[in-house]
């Protein structure tokens, strides 16, 4: 009998000690591993028991809120509507789907669970509230911008060019996020939609072209139409015939023969580098979902091409044709790049993070994301589309008492034939001190 005691005991030892390691294991060890395992409901049912934070626009406007939905769960509405549907995006708890920046500062609005209740949830204790996130969302702006398009098909970002802050991200059409599968689009298409720049592309041709050295703005190049392309005739508008004329001036009246020339004297390798400068070729790097944006770049159907690859046209898309789309979030950072005297900031559109105290948990100041090019050269590119809106295709955002910086574009849609195009415009102003830079695009205007 007195054996059995201390065998018992022993026993007793052994399970005790096989429980602390594998709680601990379950709490500390695999606890990421136990919360994103698909038969873990656990934490599914206890976010619909959290509060999250508010997402506000700059003015403190409220954009998401969350309502309680009853059995002390919550859900969230949208105030504004379509207005900002595709920036803010939605977080539908019931049906575990999320977009936009629900998504992405889903963690900050959600609070950030510790100990056992990051594996139980509001099960093994309590959660805390969300926090806040601030946004660089201007409601005025935005509203301009969604008045401004109508009815039609299109999209237009606005960046304040010294911080790299979006002040608009407006596609139409767009989706009421608080019945976000009920009609509508979630389609984003200032961050994913796939269009031909057209000759707004001609920024990044002449940016290449000044930087690198091998042009001046009063370099002189022969207009004459139509100039063969990789075996292919390539045409001006109404296949005028130029003549020599400088940069400045094929810039201004956007003259397709030139630049398909500037962009094969430039050359492949260092055309491929000032694109990715401008951050073609890769995800934009704003704070926004990554399955909810596009590279921009040349595309040989879904596939993104090499920068180098021999399946380009290098002429043709010197003029932002041949097989190059863009979003107008691109755009919109290559506008930006030359405003800011060629340093070109990150986009993003959370200002900072505040808790329920009204701390400022984190912020998010100016970052820059690459130099792309001298401020000398950021001066004459500048000067040149100051002219381009003076003097040439871009007069009609020549403003009294506002001296705005540009560039246009058309590009053909529908096939060769078509009488349809996509127009677009990207600048900003005011040139002396800019403080916003655009990109729009309208979809299929007759031409």
């Amino acid at each position: 009998m007195n054996q059995s005691i201390p065998r018992l005991f022993a026993v007793v030892i052994t399970l005790f000690g096989l429980l602390i390691v594998w709680t601990s294991r379950w709490s500390v060890f695999d606890a990421t591993a136990l919360k994103n395992n698909s038969l873990n409901r656990l934490d599914f049912y206890a976010s619909l028991k959290v509060k999250r934070g508010r997402i506000l626009a700059d003015n403190g406007e409220v954009l998401a809120k969350s309502v309680r939905t009853g059995g002390g769960t919550w859900g969230r509405t949208y105030p504004t509507g379509p207005l900002f549907s595709q920036p803010v995006g939605y977080f539908v708890a019931r049906q575990e789907q999320k977009a936009g920046l629900e998504q992405y500062r889903s963690t900050q609005l959600e609070g950030t669970p510790t100990g056992i209740s990051s594996v139980f949830g509001s099960f093994g204790g309590s959660r805390p509230v969300g926090d806040d996130v601030y946004t660089t969302l201007d409601p005025t702006a935005q509203k301009l911008a969604a008045q401004l398009l109508g009815g039609r098909n299109g999209a237009v970002v606005a960046i304040t060019p010294s911080t790299g802050a979006v002040k608009v991200m407006y596609a139409n059409p767009s989706y009421n996020d608080n019945h976000p599968f009920s009609g509508g689009s979630q389609y984003n298409r200032a961050t994913q939609g796939e269009y031909p720049p057209g000759s707004t592309f001609k920024i990044v041709t002449t940016t290449a072209a000044l930087n690198s050295g091998k042009y001046t703005p009063n370099s002189t190049i022969d207009g004459k139409s139509p100039l063969t392309v990789s075996g292919v005739p390539l045409e001006n508008d109404g296949n005028t015939n130029y003549g020599p004329i400088t940069l400045t001036k094929a810039l201004t009246e956007s003259v397709n023969t030139v630049y398909a020339q500037v962009g094969e004297g430039v050359g492949i390798q260092t055309m491929a580098a000032y694109m990715k400068r401008f951050g073609f070729y890769s995800t934009p790097p704003l704070d926004y979902p990554n399955s909810q944006m596009l590279p921009s770049g040349e595309r040989a159907g879904n596939k993104l091409l090499s920068p180098t690859s021999n399946q380009i046209d290098l002429g043709r898309m010197s003029i932002g044709q041949d097989k190059l789309t863009v979003t107008p979030l691109q755009m919109a950072m290559v506008a930006a790049a030359v405003a800011n005297h060629g340093r070109l900031m990150r986009p993003h559109m959370t200002s900072r993070v505040v808790n329920q105290n009204g701390q400022v948990i984190q912020s998010f100041p100016p970052t820059l994301y690459h130099q792309v090019m001298k401020a000398s050269t950021a001066s004459e590119l500048t000067q040149m589309m100051t002219d381009v809106v003076e003097e040439g295709t871009g007069q009609a955002a020549n403003l009294d008492g506002l001296k705005v910086a540009g560039k246009t574009g058309t590009a053909q849609v529908g096939g060769t034939g078509s009488a349809l195009d996509d127009p677009w415009f990207i600048g900003f102003a005011p040139v002396q001190d800019p403080k916003v830079a655009v990109a729009v695009v309208l979809e299929s205007i007759p031409n």
